[in-house]
């Protein structure tokens, strides 16, 4: 990596990841604020990609598809998925979908490819607002309690992206799926994994110094094998993506960074995964 490019991923990193640890802590609908910013600019990233490929999706309603899931989420995060607007707003975002291709499509648009591209793309950018579940789970006592809860899928996504490129770059031989991303290789998706799981067991020694959603040592290697996992496969599926479409970044949003697709592909699973683990095993 160029000295320059480096210097900008760094420069942009200092600026952001303060803000979003800011976010994180102060919760609620700042915390929804940013979330709902990142989905729409992944959204319109998304619609931009699938527009090269031939679907022209409905910009305009995919985002406020997003915006509207991540809201409703912020209006009662403690309940998780146990709010019912969610699967309201998806099912008006399908209707609003279908209704609006018969006027802006029409038979010649391509209109089931349109309608489909446009409630994916709500639906999978808006997979950010199992931050905001995380960090408003039942039985979290503080706002830094809450910030380290959720920093944990986010902090191990983070260090399993980094295992695997320093592990790739100097170990790398086999090609892990040369197709889809070429740079990755098994070594580094091995290294990943090892580190992640290492990672996890570390974190549960922070996560002991509060009164619940503690992980013993099991759980917590359980908890890095999944993160590692679905981080790389979150990682693979916007390379499918951007392979499919021929470009090499969703965007040019951040320097040195790519756009805000390449930024949060894998913590559209990460995130998730992390809610259902803190959730249902932790918290059980």
């Amino acid at each position: 990596m160029a000295r320059s490019e480096t210097l900008t991923r760094t420069l942009v990193a200092a600026v952001g990841i303060p803000v979003a640890v800011g976010a994180m802590y102060l919760g609620g609908w700042v915390l929804a604020a940013l979330l709902a910013a990142s989905s729409v600019l992944a959204a319109l990233e998304l619609f931009r990609m699938a527009g090269l490929k031939g679907p022209r999706a409905l910009p305009s309603l995919g985002a406020a598809g997003a915006v509207a899931l991540i809201a409703a989420a912020a209006w009662a995060p403690e309940r998780g998925l146990d709010n019912p607007m969610l699967f309201g707003i998806v099912a008006i975002v399908v209707m609003a979908a279908c209704t609006a291709s018969i006027w802006a499509r029409g038979v010649a648009g391509e209109p089931l490819l349109s309608t489909a591209v446009t409630v994916f793309g709500a639906v999978y950018t808006s997979l950010l607002l199992f931050a905001l579940f995380l960090r408003h789970l039942p039985g979290i006592d503080s706002p830094l309690h809450g910030t380290v809860v959720l920093l944990a899928p986010v902090v191990l996504t983070w260090l399993n992206d980094s295992f695997a490129y320093f592990g790739g770059r100097t170990w790398g031989k086999r090609k892990l799926i040369p197709r889809v991303s070429p740079g990755k290789t098994v070594e580094g998706a091995t290294c990943a994994l090892l580190g992640t799981l290492l990672s996890a067991v570390g974190y549960a020694f922070l996560l002991a110094r509060f009164p619940s959603y503690c992980m013993g040592l099991a759980e917590a290697a359980v908890f890095g094998v999944l993160i590692s996992v679905s981080s790389q496969v979150g990682d693979l599926a916007e390379s499918l993506f951007k392979r499919d479409v021929g470009v090499k970044d969703s965007g040019t949003l951040l320097p040195g960074h790519g756009g805000a697709l390449d930024r949060f592909d894998s913590l559209f699973f990460t995130v998730p995964i992390g809610y259902a683990f803190f959730r249902y095993v932790v918290g059980a």
